[in-house]
């Protein structure tokens, strides 16, 4: 009489095995990352002749090394009423949505993922409120004698009103462009989290996010640019979490379970 003892079934387990850190203090935290987006910039407001002037030398300055005129893709975005004004309703709309449903997702299915995409985030935006106080910058909507449209104003939506009235954002800090900077962590942060082959796909978000923003006069080239180099300092100062080889879809940040012996022809 044979016998075989068969390997037993892994059991289930939640997708990252980190312990959730409490969802009141996170809501407080990550609210609290929003207000200071917004009240930092507000408090940088002002300082109308130093961002136009600033303004002429970032367009001279991307002229002279020879960047991609930003009126290429404003152009390509000009040839339909229908595609401009979709790029003006995504840049209105998906900015925060984006990157509040990627800490969602990252806190419900992987805690460890969550708390170092929430601290790259924090790094990212504080330091992003320092350099209007320093360097106000006008956007390229404003300046003339580039040829470009105030593609929101003209088409709708509009996010934005007057400089001289508008009390919910200061419109004279361009750089760095957390537009991009949030989008490309929103990128980078599932890419790392996630096993999909397809998870590079994630990579259109910042894409289209650029082009958008260029497109409809809202950043320079060199906004992005110097997004991308802060968000790469705080991707190097904080590291992700260690993630081990496992099938693809399952497992990310966690062993594979170990598999019971086999005893083949026990009782012959």
């Amino acid at each position: 009489m044979n016998a075989r003892t068969e390997p037993a079934e892994a059991a289930a387990e939640p997708p990252d095995a980190t312990a959730r850190p409490a969802l009141i203090r996170e809501l407080l935290l990550v609210a609290g990352l929003f207000l200071v987006y917004k009240l930092g910039r507000q408090l940088a407001t002002g300082h109308t002749a130093n961002a136009l002037h600033n303004a002429h030398r970032v367009w001279d300055l991307e002229r002279a090394v020879h960047l991609p005129h930003e009126n290429a893709v404003q152009s390509a975005l000009l040839h339909g009423d229908t595609l401009v004004r979709l790029a003006n309703t995504y840049y209105a709309t998906v900015h925060f949505p984006a990157t509040l449903a990627f800490l969602v997702w990252l806190y419900l299915r992987r805690p460890a993922h969550y708390l170092w995409a929430r601290r790259v985030l924090a790094v990212l935006t504080t330091a992003a409120l320092v350099l209007p106080f320093t360097f106000p910058l006008a956007p390229p909507r404003m300046l003339t004698g580039t040829g470009l449209v105030d593609t929101a104003r003209v088409y709708g939506p509009d996010v934005y009103g007057p400089p001289s009235s508008d009390h919910l954002s200061n419109q004279f800090a361009a750089m760095p462009s957390l537009h991009f900077g949030w989008a490309l962590m929103v990128a980078i942060g599932l890419i790392a989290a996630t096993r999909s082959r397809w998870r590079p796909l994630w990579l259109l978000h910042p894409l289209i996010t650029l082009l958008v923003i260029v497109g409809t006069a809202n950043h320079y080239w060199l906004d992005a640019i110097v997004a991308t180099a802060m968000l790469g300092v705080a991707l190097a100062v904080i590291r992700p979490p260690h993630r081990t080889a496992g099938p693809a879809g399952r497992g990310a940040g966690r062993p594979a379970p170990p598999r019971e012996p086999v005893l083949a022809g026990a009782g012959r």
